[in-house]
């Protein structure tokens, strides 16, 4: 079958690819890794040059999620809340079923700081009426989280 050969022909010497030249970056790390010396017998030597390149910054690693975001639903920026964070305190809407050891850990995992104290509130939720139509909002959670005296969490205010 002539049509199959062409891909079970074995390329000759003359078709096979050049040898490729080293990269920019190749010559570089080549260039930088040895460095002639002269030792105090009149010889020459060439060394492995250590390279000196600047430490990088670490962030603590925060742990995976998980099911983090079903826990805390979103901060809550009040004007009470703003109070609060000036005695380390922050507030979160989080869901109506949690506990507070689901909330402690969920702030662990998504802030990476582990709370002194959670303290939930829960919320009714208020009667409304548009017309003659009665309805209510739905109850949820609150969440007070005190952090020790040395910790900080960032959280955007748009205020």
């Amino acid at each position: 079958m002539g049509f199959l050969d062409k891909f079970k022909k074995k390329k000759t010497d003359n078709e096979k690819a050049p040898d490729r030249k080293p990269t920019i970056k190749e010559k570089k790390i080549e260039e930088t890794q040895t460095e002639t010396v002269v030792t105090p017998d009149g010889q020459l030597k060439t060394v492995a040059k250590k390279s000196s390149a600047k430490p990088k910054k670490v962030k603590p690693k925060k742990e995976d999620t998980g099911h983090a975001y079903q826990v805390l639903i979103r901060p809550l920026i009040t004007e009470k809340g703003s109070y609060l964070g000036a005695n380390n305190q922050y507030v979160f809407e989080v869901s109506p079923m949690t506990n507070k050891i689901e909330v402690k850990k969920a702030i662990k995992k998504v802030y990476g700081v582990d709370p002194v104290k959670v303290n939930t509130i829960r919320m009714e939720g208020k009667e409304i009426r548009y017309g003659r139509t009665q309805g209510r909002t739905k109850h949820w959670k609150k969440a007070v989280i005190t952090l020790p005296p040395n910790q900080k969490i960032e959280i955007q205010e748009g205020l």
